[in-house]
């Protein structure tokens, strides 16, 4: 069949993928799509969607979460998008595209958008049953079904970008997941030697297995043609039921080839700055599948997306508007297993007579590297762990900074400078995805009026694209909007006008005791009378919660009211996991438990078939309870002394300890004693995010007191006070509170320096976050906890006393109340009937979750979840 133009001039785009629907933007800006026919080929079964965030599948995020295709944009500007119809030839003498199906489209402008495909190294059995690549939602599928079916382990072939989010997702799925990387380390076009190592102690931690400097010489396979294994190239074997090939990606460039386009040496389709062709003026080619004027072909998006802007602003005679495309910033930010990694400018000090200012924290997985020139100028820089410096040092590159270099990668609070917006000059780059300026921003607000982030980013299109700039766009806009007057609305949300901060001390000073009272008192206008948001329930259910015994209210959560507001893991007082089951997680303070409790928790393992698992917290989870099983397991929990670890709530986990001079020749203080007294002083103290801690018996630091939210180090003349750790996603060093405190000194200075962060974080604000936000950071809690210069610390202690006064276990509480017991049902309606989705198979001696009955289409038919119910039921009663 035939599609004929009408009188209109046709652009035929092939290829719909991030940078593709870029330039179909471009051209409605630019007002092309209502002056021209516009035509989409598109090979994949569904429109554009992220690659960039493709890995957040497996945490959760469906397909169409993951789509940038606005069915409303392709209709309004008449866009003929034809999806799983790839073109297959081009006849430029004709100027016709054959698609798949048949369909014939002339064109007067055609753009080649085709991308890239995933080069799969040469070895034997490269295409056996169990080989993947590792590039589409289709491949993601497909990986996932597999798994599910037969697969125990898998190796990922390739240790860049790419391949660690590979890895990553195969041990999301529950797969034992080794890494085969050729080069000496892992991501080596983006860090150094010092990077690659940081790295590799990050994600060995995370359970990964990493092998560098080797090669994969043959995929092993069974007398059925299936995967069992590899033999890597200095003949070592890995035993494997699965292969993910992401060893790089080449140009998707033939059929360009084919209808006669210049071709690069090693790929790429030959285009001018304009992103024409060389061969055909008609024909354009942007993102991966185009080699630029500087010989090189670039496989980020922010480049792809410079692409597009050009072809589409020549495309329209506006080349003056649009400057040509001659080469493209490198730089980027990923957050890879949760780990922060960014490289940006010359990362890898290449100019001649530059200078390396590093710092590095193995123990920390921290890793920052700055590369600056003679005159001082910062050339470019490597940050693994810790990349939030990341948007104001790439905005720096190319020019001196105002603050010594050194300054730059030291952590906050260890003679680190954070530099904010105001040190950055209007024309640095702060969205590189979209080439957006300081400047151009700075204009949106003042020129635009534009008073929010949101705004923002419909105006300049800053922070739309790969995301790694919104933290410095939203310090700039406030800082913009404060410099203007302007007004900024720094309330919770939409129903409170206040901070989270501001509604503290309103429900303490005036009592408040309820949710509905503070709202229909203190509300916005539109809010009051009205149910809330998912924002403010939980927050303010906190404040209530940390401040019930002073204000009155029921210190429990699940009472009254208190009950609809909680978040889905107070709701069972457990934590949900990814299957609908949850896990128990007794306390064990200190991590000090005795025979006999190891041996209850092992029964009830057992007698409950749960999984378990020793926690970096020093306790034992149990995984796999169905809900209607949380009451029956805690009951004999707490029948043999154990009560809620809260890992479900946003307060107090865990207090670590090493075994400290009672057990070791090196320790000078007891820290397990010191442990137990701080966990059962803040056990069930409710905060705006939880809190973890540890103390360590002497300085060699074995329970890892610096990376917690309050840390104790003894020392020869009694205990150091460390505050604002983080080992999570952030990490950073706690910085020192107080030094050579008596027992008596240290829970006094930790009782205020808690209650003061309750009382003025933000919602969801961890200590290191809050510490380094709040004005003065550390030396300003100095001076309010240590010196009382506010003249609260009794008022801090007494709330404190107040909490360990009336503290209550809430699942002790919970078992013995029949109407509490209630709410321990799947379905409502049958409460004897569990959840038929909630599935396990066996691993290693013990249970996993049954992924297939997880997977998308894969929800039980109603004759397959009567089965199931009635299998379980039958497990049941056999307990």
């Amino acid at each position: 069949m035939s599609a004929t133009p009408e009188a209109t001039p046709t652009i035929v785009l092939v290829g719909h993928g991030m940078v593709g629907q870029r330039f179909l933007e471009a051209l409605a800006e630019r007002g092309l799509t209502a002056t021209h026919r516009v035509v989409v080929l598109c090979e994949e079964p569904r429109p554009a969607y992220d690659r960039v965030r493709l890995t957040s599948y497996f945490s959760g995020r469906t397909p169409e979460e993951l789509s940038l295709t606005d069915e409303e944009f392709i209709d309004a500007h008449g866009i003929e998008l034809y999806v799983g119809d790839p073109a297959e030839t081009i006849d430029r003498a004709a100027r016709k595209v054959t698609a798949r199906s048949g369909l014939v489209v002339d064109y007067d402008i055609l753009v080649l958008a085709t991308g890239s495909y995933p080069f799969v190294p040469p070895v034997p059995g490269k295409d056996a049953e169990g080989c993947f690549v590792y590039r589409t939602i289709e491949d993601l599928l497909a990986i996932e079904e597999y798994a599910g079916r037969r697969a125990a382990g898998g190796v990922v072939v390739g240790g860049g970008l790419l391949g660690l989010e590979a890895a990553g997702a195969l041990k999301g799925i529950g797969l034992d997941a080794h890494i085969v990387e050729f080069a000496p380390r892992l991501m080596p076009a983006q860090v150094d030697e010092g990077g690659g190592a940081a790295l590799l102690r990050t994600v060995e931690e995370m359970g990964l297995s990493v092998h560098t400097g080797v090669g994969t010489q043959e995929i092993l396979t069974d007398a059925a043609g299936a995967v069992t294994g590899m033999r890597l190239s200095d003949g070592s074997e890995l035993a494997t039921d699965m292969v993910v090939f992401s060893a790089g990606v080449r140009p998707r460039d033939q059929l360009a080839r084919d209808c006669g386009l210049t071709v690069g040496e090693r790929g790429g389709i030959a285009v001018d700055e304009r992103c024409r062709t060389v061969a055909d003026p008609r024909v354009f080619a942007i993102g991966e599948c185009a080699l630029a004027v500087d010989g090189r072909v670039y496989g980020l998006v922010a480049p792809g997306y410079e692409q597009a802007e050009t072809a589409a602003a020549t495309i329209a005679g506006d080349e003056a508007g649009q400057p040509g495309f001659t080469g493209a910033d490198l730089s980027t930010k990923l957050k890879l297993l949760g780990v922060d990694v960014a490289s940006f400018g010359d990362a890898h000090g290449t100019a001649e007579d530059c200078l390396d200012v590093v710092y590095s924290d193995s123990r920390a997985g921290l890793y920052k590297k700055l590369v600056i020139g003679r005159d001082g100028t910062l050339l470019g820089g490597i940050l693994v762990g810790d990349a939030e410096a990341y948007g104001t040092l790439r905005a720096l590159t190319g020019s001196v900074p105002p603050v010594s270099p050194e300054s730059l990668v030291l952590p906050a609070g260890s003679g680190g400078d954070r530099l904010g917006p105001s040190a950055l000059p209007d024309e640095a780059v702060i969205c590189s995805c979209h080439n957006v300026s300081k400047g151009t921003i700075r204009g949106a607000v003042t020129e635009h009026r534009c008073t929010t982030v949101p705004e923002v980013k419909k105006c300049t299109k800053a922070g739309t694209g790969c995301g790694s700039c919104v933290k410095v766009l939203g310090r700039l806009v406030t800082a913009e909007l404060e410099a203007s007057g302007v007004e900024v609305d720094k309330g919770l949300c939409g129903c409170f006008a206040q901070t989270r901060e501001e509604l503290y001390e309103i429900v303490l000073a005036l009592r408040v005791d309820t949710y509905q009272d503070l709202l229909d008192r203190y509300g916005r206008d539109g809010a009051r009378g009205g149910e809330g948001c998912e924002v403010c329930k939980p927050a303010v259910a906190s404040i209530i919660a940390s401040l019930a015994p002073v204000i009155g209210a029921s210190g429990y959560v699940l009472d009254g009211e208190q009950a609809a507001l909680q978040d889905s893991n107070d709701h069972f007082l457990a934590n949900l996991q990814k299957n609908g089951s949850y896990s128990v997680v007794p306390r064990v303070p200190g991590g000090e438990i005795t025979p006999e409790g190891l041996i209850v928790i092992g029964e009830i393992a057992r007698d409950f078939g749960l999984y378990t698992k020793i926690t970096g917290g020093q306790r034992i989870d149990m995984f796999g309870a169905r809900v209607e099983q949380l009451p029956l397991i805690w009951a004999r929990l707490v029948d043999a002394g154990f009560e809620s670890g809260h890992a479900y709530g946003k307060a107090l986990r865990t207090v670590k300890s090493c075994v400290g001079q009672t057990w070791c020749r090196y320790g000078v203080q007891d820290s397990v004693r010191m442990a137990i007294d701080l966990e059962l002083r803040y056990r069930g103290l409710r905060s705006p995010h939880k809190l973890k801690s540890a103390v360590s018996g002497c300085a060699r630091e074995c329970a890892e007191a610096r990376s917690k939210d309050f840390g104790v180090i003894a020392t020869a003349g009694g205990w150091n006070l460390y505050v604002g750790g983080n080992g999570g996603a952030t990490p950073r060093h706690a910085d020192l509170l107080a030094q050579d405190l008596s027992d008596e000194e240290l829970i006094r200075l930790t009782d205020r320096f808690l209650m003061f962060y309750i009382r003025t974080a933000d919602r969801l604000e961890r200590t290191s976050a809050w510490l380094e936000r709040i004005p003065g950071g550390l030396d300003h809690v100095r001076e309010v906890v240590v010196e009382d210069s506010l003249g609260i610390c009794e008022e801090l202690e007494s709330l404190m006393a107040a909490h360990v006064a009336n503290y209550r276990d809430e699942w002790a509480e919970t078992i013995g109340d029949p109407e509490k017991l209630a709410r321990f049902v799947s379905f409502v309606n049958a409460p004897d009937t569990p959840d038929p989705v909630v599935g396990f198979v066996p691993e290693r001696d013990q249970i996993k979750p049954d992924l297939p009955l997880l997977s998308i289409g894969m929800r039980p038919t109603e004759d397959l979840a009567e089965d199931l119910t009635e299998d379980l039921l039958e497990g049941s009663a056999r307990r």
